[in-house]
């Protein structure tokens, strides 16, 4: 889906207001001679008119690339990084960069400090672009990063109105397959553990839950719900909770495999057995889904066509920048095992 880029002025613009060619608007820019006076004047009164941002794009017209991207989680949480969810995403993404010749840098951004730095880093050329992931709903990095006209791609999006280009999965729709697989086998008093709400993919899973119950006709109780932050511990702490407030729960869906395979821990722990009691559904299918017990049931994500795609996006809009936004949103699968 395609999106103009709103009040993102290009080098074509700039180039019809000061009445040039394109390669002069670049040879003005890079401070090159052999260029008019009255020429360079009418090109800068249209670039600051235009409110053109040129440090990026003369750099790409120069010839002089820094040939590197940044992978950049905004997750204020260290123990994130261990999460399986962002491995996948790194080694898919550098598995896209290894026929080319751009380096993969990885940080992490928290505070407005570091988003500041981050911006004031990309300016001075030392990247070519940026792929955001774990990006919450009020986070502002992906806006500076367009203010500048750096090529931006996220990983998910922090809304339904997102407007930066976008790679994302079908979680409502895998989350409701996965809660009409369990009423399709019996299960009515279905619980889910969610992720941050403050979190997009987060809202869209847990919707996907609601709709499969409404559909089927079955009250989704507030006591059957309960929140995680996509964390193993999470997920124990939840079923924990879950089994004590509601003993009744014959079901659960897990909005990620990491709090699924916490939510096994903590039926074992409560002496429920899954499938036999307690059915169990995860999201994203990484690999420890298939080394669990019993084996998980999940919603595939194809984190590997994700993160291609990202890097996909990200190099097409390096080599020649678009004035509209793209967004991609790849079908889930769900995954029958044991546990569901």
């Amino acid at each position: 889906m395609l999106r103009r880029r709103p009040g993102t002025p290009t080098l074509e613009e700039v180039a019809a207001l000061a009445g040039v060619g394109r390669g002069t608007v670049s040879r003005v820019i890079n401070n090159a001679a052999g260029v008019k006076d009255t020429t360079r004047r009418a090109v800068q009164r249209a670039i600051a008119e235009l409110g053109y941002v040129p440090n990026l794009a003369a750099r790409t017209l120069a010839g002089r690339r820094a040939d590197a991207v940044a992978l950049v989680m905004t997750e204020p949480d260290w123990r994130q990084f261990g999460e399986p969810f962002f491995s996948e995403i790194v080694r898919s993404v550098g598995d896209a960069l290894t026929e080319t010749e751009v380096q993969l840098l990885l940080t992490l951004v928290r505070t407005d400090a570091e988003r500041q730095r981050l911006v004031e880093y990309a300016r001075g050329g030392r990247v070519d672009g940026v792929m955001l992931m774990s990006v919450h709903a009020t986070d502002p990095l992906p806006d500076m990063l367009a203010e500048v006209g750096l090529p931006t791609v996220l990983l998910g999006r922090r809304s339904g109105d997102e407007s930066v280009t976008y790679v994302d999965a079908d979680n409502v729709g895998g989350a409701r397959a996965a809660v009409a697989h369990l009423l399709d086998s019996g299960r009515r008093a279905i619980a889910t553990i969610t992720g941050p709400p403050d979190m997009y993919v987060a809202q869209c899973r847990l919707r996907g839950y609601r709709e499969a119950m409404e559909r089927a006709g079955v009250e989704a109780r507030r006591s059957w719900t309960v929140q995680g932050d996509f964390s193993a511990e999470s997920g124990y702490r939840a079923m924990a909770e879950l089994v004590e407030r509601a003993p009744e729960i014959d079901g659960v869906f897990a909005a990620s495999d990491t709090m699924a395979v916490g939510a096994l821990g903590a039926l074992r722990a409560a002496g429920r057995r899954v499938p036999d009691d307690v059915a169990v559904i995860g999201f994203d299918d990484f690999p420890l889904a298939q080394h669990t017990d019993p084996k998980l049931t999940t919603v595939r994500q194809p984190l590997e066509d994700i993160g291609h795609t990202m890097v996909r996006l990200l190099l097409e809009e390096m080599e020649e920048p678009s004035t509209a936004w793209r967004h991609v949103i790849h079908r889930t699968e769900l995954v029958l095992r044991d546990s569901a």
